[in-house]
Order: C-alpha cells, then structure tokens, then sequence
C-alpha cells in the first residue's frame, strides 16, 4: 500500500467552512478544538506538509467561559517594542475591550510556527456577537461537544 497525500490544489477543492459558536464554552478546549480543524486533522485525508484544514467562523467570543480564577489571575503579556514598553492585560479585560483576542491567541498559539502556521491561522474569523459577514457560505455548525 501507498500512502497517498492531497496536493494543494486538492485541499482548496475540499476546504468547508465551520461555524463555531463559543457561548459558555471553555477557552481552551475551544482552541484546541478549534487549531486541529485549521489543521485539517479532523480530516481523514490529513497531510502534515500541506495546508488541508478548513474555515472556521467563531462568533459570541464574548460569553466564552474561564475555570477556577483564571478569569483574575490569568495575565496576558504583550511588548510594544520600546524600552520598558511591557503590558499585562487580564482576561477580565480583554473581555470587555476585545473580546476576539481571547480566542485568537489562545488557537495561535496552539497552531505550529512558522510559514504553514501562519497561512492555517489566516482561515480564523472570530467575531464577538452573532452578526458576521460569512453568510454566502455554506456554513457546517460544528455540534457543541
């Protein structure tokens, strides 16, 4: 037997587009769930080397969920690239100014480094509310599990 792997025009032909709805669910298995679907490893058709992982559309990013007190004690850090331009922002925060950065570095950085990384992460949309402008494709809802 040969193990046969998809091309990359093989891959775009396949491609669907999930929707995600994020309310009450927990941050990191969101993303988890979220990343293996960018990657296409929901798929039996997985190719490591190629870009095979479909479209996600994640919307109400603001009523995701936090266990214990991470919603307090969890920091997240960024650096704006000036001498002692460190910040911290808390989930607490985010949720109330940017609400889509939540998922959005938690499946990053989930997602593998580098130039395939990036162009699988580039099919993310998260949306905080319900409305989102992805409503010409067929979208697949992906069952709350």
């Amino acid at each position: 037997m040969k193990t046969e792997f998809l091309t990359k025009e093989q891959a775009q032909e396949s491609r669907k587009w999930i929707l995600v709805n994020a309310e009450d669910q927990v941050v990191g298995r969101l993303a988890s769930k979220i990343s293996n679907i960018l990657r296409g490893k929901n798929n039996p058709s997985y190719t490591p080397h190629n870009d095979c992982g479909d479209f996600v559309v994640v919307i109400n990013a603001e009523k995701v969920k936090f266990t214990g007190n991470k919603l307090e004690d969890k920091v997240y850090y960024r650096h704006t690239n000036h001498i002692g331009g460190i910040k911290k922002d808390t989930p607490k925060e985010l949720l109330a100014d940017k609400p889509e950065q939540i998922i959005i570095r938690a499946v990053k950085n989930m997602m593998p480094k580098g130039n395939l990384g990036t162009q699988q992460f580039k099919k993310l949309k998260v949306y905080a509310g319900t409305e989102h402008p992805h409503q010409a494709q067929q979208l697949i809802e992906l069952g709350a599990n």
